[in-house]
């Protein structure tokens, strides 16, 4: 897990967690900031205790983000929304373009290669010689994420969930992906130009800039499109 070490080194100082929201589709921590993180389960997921329980607001940041590296997701869900917590983020380097209009750009006339189904993925049929959607649970026209290590090395461009973090696959996918252009996308994903010594070329995430209002819409269920708070941002490798 060098990627989530290196990612853990990198923040330079600890903070106090104020506050840890583990709700249906999202996972929110407050410590220096407010991260955010997609919330994954297993199967049986009322049996998934997660360590320390009653004692995790007021400990050190640091020592939660540690968390990413469990094998329990919801606990890997806390780590990674703690490390978006602490991560300063630096607009300079940022813009606002939307990660799959960079996917567009970088995949005209390409092979392109998307683990995870993301609701801008039909605007890459329109542009792509050839698209390919790898998914844990695939849906009509995807193909079973079983299928990387067939797929991604074929592809020019490809675009990665960040929750490939959460779930430890996501340096497997790297590998298979060496050379491409990769996009990590969604807002597990970290804002850190760390990720570029890891070969991506552009993280497209999010940075709170409202946490009352992400943490009211998260507690009531919101997806991704109506999580209300949110600034979403794209860091690109110089």
């Amino acid at each position: 897990m060098r990627i989530l070490d290196d990612l853990i080194s990198s923040i330079r100082e600890d903070a106090p967690v104020k506050g840890v929201y583990c709700c249906a589709h999202f996972t929110a921590v407050i410590s220096r900031g407010c991260g955010l993180a997609s919330t994954l389960v297993q199967a049986h997921s009322h049996r998934q205790k997660v360590r320390g329980v009653g004692n995790l607001t007021g400990g050190s940041a640091l020592r939660l983000a540690e968390y990413a590296k469990s094998d329990n997701p919801l606990e890997a869900s806390i780590g990674m929304a703690t490390i978006n917590s602490l991560i300063e983020v630096d607009e300079s380097r940022c813009t606002t373009q939307n990660a799959f209009e960079i996917l567009a750009q970088q995949g005209q006339g390409k092979r392109i290669a998307i683990v995870g189904h993301f609701p801008g993925t039909p605007r890459l049929r329109q542009v792509a010689r050839e698209l390919w959607v790898l998914e844990q649970h695939p849906r009509p026209g995807d193909l079973p994420s079983e299928m990387a290590g067939e797929i991604l090395p074929q592809a020019d461009v490809v675009g990665i969930s960040g929750t490939t973090l959460t779930n430890h696959t996501v340096e497997t996918l790297l590998e298979l992906s060496r050379g491409k252009f990769i996009v990590l996308i969604g807002p597990t994903s970290p804002l850190s130009p760390v990720l570029f010594d890891h070969g991506i070329s552009v993280v497209g995430g999010v940075k709170v800039i409202d946490p009352e209002k992400v943490l009211r819409t998260i507690s009531e269920g919101a997806t991704y499109p109506q999580i209300q708070g949110l600034r979403k941002l794209c860091l690109i490798r110089d």
